[in-house]
């Protein structure tokens, strides 16, 4: 298996990520290799995690690639052999459980496709990320496999069999909507995503609302804000999303509705 992963300036989140990792129960006979883009971090992590973990292949990126252009790079890296049966995406900022790993493997052998693990707040013990369902809310795990529509890309089982038919992340997309692309071109592509039966692990959700939404912010900075590719609707790569999975009507509309809220935020609650 590939562990692949990004990171920027978040050396004690990753050195804690990778300690989990490797600590982590594995089926027998089975084995990873770790593929880390480092950003252009300037706080030390490459070096970090040379001295803890040198076996960790770490590709240095630009310092612009963000979340799904680093992703990008190195499953780009790790695709180079054919050895790996799958391709776990991993988040700097997730801890996985001990037997996640084992559980993933498990659930993707018997659906034969990507599986999505739920991750959990570690302080309020509520559901953060993982396969969501058709009203965009995160599908809650009960102890079997779900369906799911979308995935959030912080820990991901990719079957070879998946990557050898849909490919890498589309590199056209920075930062976010990558995890949902791949999702909905996965499942043109005759391969459904699964919810994870339990938890896999925790890692704390990030602020509810982008700053392009909140209307107490000046609105230069809000438009900075979205047009940022951190805007998680940046509007270019959002429009080429919606546009490649539910038409450029669709596109034309989100990308009236995005402006709208950034003059008016206060429209919306």
């Amino acid at each position: 298996m590939a562990v692949l992963l990004t990171c920027h300036n978040r050396k004690e989140k990753t050195i804690a990520c990778l300690n989990a990792l490797f600590f982590a129960e594995l089926p027998q006979e089975f084995d990873f290799d770790v593929f880390l883009v480092d950003d252009a971090s300037d706080d030390g992590t490459a070096e970090a995690v040379k001295i803890k973990f040198p076996k960790v292949n770490i590709i240095k990126g630009t310092g612009n690639l963000y979340w799904n252009r680093g992703m990008h790079l190195a499953w780009e890296n790790a695709s180079e052999s054919d050895e790996y049966d799958y391709f776990l995406w991993l988040n700097d900022d997730v801890i996985i459980l001990p037997k996640a790993i084992i559980e993933l493997i498990e659930s993707a052998e018997k659906c034969h496709s990507i599986i999505c693990g739920t991750m959990k707040s570690p302080n309020s013990g509520k559901a953060t990320y993982g396969g969501r369902g058709n009203n965009g809310k995160v599908i809650l795990p009960n102890g079997e496999l779900q369906q799911c529509n979308v995935i959030n890309g912080n820990l991901v089982l990719v079957p070879k069999k998946v990557f050898s038919v849909v490919g890498n992340l589309d590199p056209i997309f920075p930062h976010a909507i990558g995890d949902y692309d791949y999702a909905l071109r996965a499942k043109s592509k005759g391969f459904l995503s699964y919810v994870s039966p339990n938890y896999m692990g925790y890692c704390e959700e990030n602020e509810s609302l982008p700053k392009w939404c909140l209307p107490e912010v000046p609105l230069k900075e809000r438009y900075k804000s979205l047009y940022s590719p951190l805007g998680n609707s940046e509007p270019v790569a959002y429009f080429r999303y919606v546009r490649r999975h539910m038409g450029s009507t669709h596109a034309i509309k989100s990308y009236l509705l995005i402006h709208t809220r950034l003059i008016f935020p206060k429209l919306w609650k």
